[in-house]
């Protein structure tokens, strides 16, 4: 089977049939074949090693969701390099760190982001003459990569520093992709949509994944939750992938669902971070036909670490399942000792061999042994199935009890007006933190901040309940569409300093 991630076309099936949707112009969108596909992805590995790049060579990877993007990562990792997707939307100081951290031979951009790349770094466009010149056609001999070879390097959010980079084997994200096509027969009737940008996780491993299972995708340059809808009923979606924030936006756009067909839909699948009930019910009210479900998974140690288990049903809400089969997991207290809720440790065979010229802080998060520890807390409940609580790092201090967003979270979320919640802390002299809730309310729902309050109140230990509670449209979306807590934190602190006395 394949042995390089950037080779997963299927040569015994229909290489006429579609691959590829690009609507980069939403009007005018752009069709690709997996014949075609395969061959851009032969010219472009080839125009590489025309340029002098040799395997192991890191080149990177800079813009907007569009066919050149997959079509250059697959091309790098073909030709024995190393892919490197970076977050254009860090600062431009960030930028030239991540690149001279991963010794960037090359950057291929699309054309605005070729004014971010620093000056004396190579860099070609993903469009025009730049494009068409890096393009060599014919056939290409994909290179099959040393045991444990790097095939990509996808960097941290850097939100509380200097990015990380996190080293991926070619084995260990080929292990993911096959986890997910054997998993039946055939997906060649399935279509997926991609919102996501492509320097994260999620997204790569659905275009991975669509590719692989020789079904087709439907690829957005950035999130817009009408577009969203509008490409869901133009082109007959079947698979939508998404984070629950997009899937709370989609579902307000309640004139845009109605306008199309959404009966085509059976898979809705929301990733990287928890969703409400209320979510939940509205995403199958919007696509009634669709199966609705949650996942798991880290750049560190992969996309795939919980599921259904056979004989056993799915509690359904928050619940996330059962460790799949070749995955080991661990709940850790501070003191090292596995518990029913604690820090997460994970061994998969798709961890990472480590984070890029950082030793150190690779050897705090893997242990020898190879656990990966997350630093996401989680609870087992008494039939082995998971779920996820917060993050280590999100957890503050309110008069000496520890306090979860997460928690405060669910249980605002628990009332039925209440759509989405995000809890962050703020200054205070006498408690040191105390929390402060942003809440999306369900269309036309009524609900009073004192009425949120008491309910926490009422259902939690009073230290969690929030002395604020502001009332939005939405959440807002970081670089890679989680919901932005540091964007929020500063809203509120901002908001709390007005309020003190000059």
């Amino acid at each position: 089977m394949w042995t390089n991630l950037g080779k997963l076309t299927d040569h015994a099936k229909n290489p006429d049939a579609v691959a590829l949707i690009d609507c980069l112009d939403f009007q005018h969108p752009r069709f690709y074949s997996h014949g075609q596909m395969d061959a851009l992805s032969d010219a472009c590995a080839r125009g590489l090693v025309k340029r002098g790049l040799k395997p192991g060579d890191t080149v990177a990877l800079m813009g907007i969701n569009r066919a050149e993007y997959l079509i250059a990562y697959f091309a790098i990792m073909r030709a024995g390099m190393i892919a490197v997707p970076i977050n254009y939307k860090l600062a431009a100081e960030t930028i030239e760190l991540v690149l001279k951290d991963c010794a960037a031979k090359l950057v291929i951009a699309d054309r605005e982001r070729t004014r971010q790349v620093p000056e004396g770094v190579a860099c070609v466009a993903m469009e025009g003459e730049g494009w068409d010149a890096l393009l060599d056609p014919g056939p290409f001999e994909t290179v099959t990569p040393p045991p444990n070879g790097c095939a990509m390097i996808l960097y941290t959010s850097g939100s509380t520093g200097m990015p990380k980079g996190v080293q991926l084997s070619h084995e260990g994200q080929l292990w993911a992709v096959k986890k997910r096509v054997s998993a039946r027969a055939s997906f060649e009737d399935e279509r997926l949509i991609v919102a996501a940008p492509l320097f994260h996780m999620n997204a790569l491993i659905s275009a991975k994944f669509a590719l692989a299972a020789h079904a087709s995708l439907v690829l957005l340059p950035q999130f817009d939750a009408r577009h969203f809808i509008g490409a869901i009923g133009a082109f007959g979606v079947t698979w939508v992938t998404s984070v629950p924030t997009m899937m709370a936006m989609v579902v307000r756009e309640t004139d845009a669902l109605a306008a199309v067909d959404t009966s085509t839909v059976r898979y809705v699948r929301m990733g990287s971070a928890p969703a409400t009930h209320q979510l939940y019910d509205a995403v199958h009210a919007a696509f009634p036909n669709a199966s609705v479900a949650g996942g798991y998974g880290t750049t560190e140690a992969g996309p795939m670490v919980f599921g259904p288990t056979p004989g056993k049903t799915m509690p359904g809400g928050d619940a996330l399942g059962w460790p799949l089969p070749d995955v080991g997991v661990r709940l850790v207290d501070a003191n090292g000792a596995e518990v029913n809720e604690g820090e997460l440790w994970m061994r998969t065979p798709a961890n990472m061999l480590g984070y890029l010229n950082l030793p150190e802080k690779t050897r705090q998060v893997l242990t020898e042994d190879g656990w990966y520890k997350s630093g996401d807390v989680f609870r087992r409940d008494a039939d082995g199935c998971y779920y996820f609580v917060g993050r280590v790092d999100d957890m503050f201090n309110c008069g000496g009890e520890n306090v979860y967003p997460g928690e405060v979270e669910k249980v605002i979320e628990r009332m039925p007006e209440v759509m989405q919640a995000c809890v962050v802390p703020v200054a205070d002299e006498i408690k040191g933190q105390k929390p402060v809730a942003f809440v999306v309310l369900r269309d036309e729902a009524d609900l009073s901040e004192q009425a949120i309050k008491d309910f926490v109140l009422a259902h939690a230990p009073a230290y969690q309940h929030p002395r604020r509670v502001y009332f939005v449209d939405t959440l807002p979306l970081a670089a890679t569409n989680k919901v932005d807590r540091g964007l929020l934190k500063r809203r509120a602190a901002a908001d709390a300093a007005r309020a003190v006395p000059a």
